[in-house]
């Protein structure tokens, strides 16, 4: 089992910026992605960014130059840098990291973290 522990997050003006720093721990075989997803008031769960083995990385198109991922391998923690906030970013954002083990792919979830901009 990976146990995933997010932290960061909170509230933020228009414009401010706030960083989210995942960490995973337990028994990990092999990360093969760690990313991020939203879920907005009233909407369904959308990818935010995941940075995948070997580096590659992706990001949903309303964030692209505003939010940067990265990661800490040595430290199985995946950070997100959000700058230049909007109010449509308020969601509440949770930390996926994929386990790979032979053929298998695993996806753990953190408890997801309340990131709130004000207007």
């Amino acid at each position: 089992q990976v146990q995933l522990v997010e932290s960061g997050g909170g509230l933020a003006q228009t414009g401010g910026s706030l960083r989210l720093s995942c960490a995973a721990s337990g028994t990990i075989f092999s990360i093969n992605a760690m990313g991020w997803y939203r879920v907005p008031p009233g909407k369904q769960r959308e990818l935010v960014a995941v940075i995948k083995r070997g580096g590659n990385i992706n990001y949903a198109d309303s964030v692209k130059g505003r939010f940067t991922i990265s990661s800490d391998n040595a430290k199985n923690t995946v950070y997100l840098q959000m700058n230049s906030l909007k109010p449509e970013d308020t969601a509440v954002y949770w930390c996926n990291v994929q386990d790979e083990y032979g053929s298998v792919l695993s996806n753990y979830w953190g408890r997801g973290t309340q990131v709130t901009v004000t207007a």
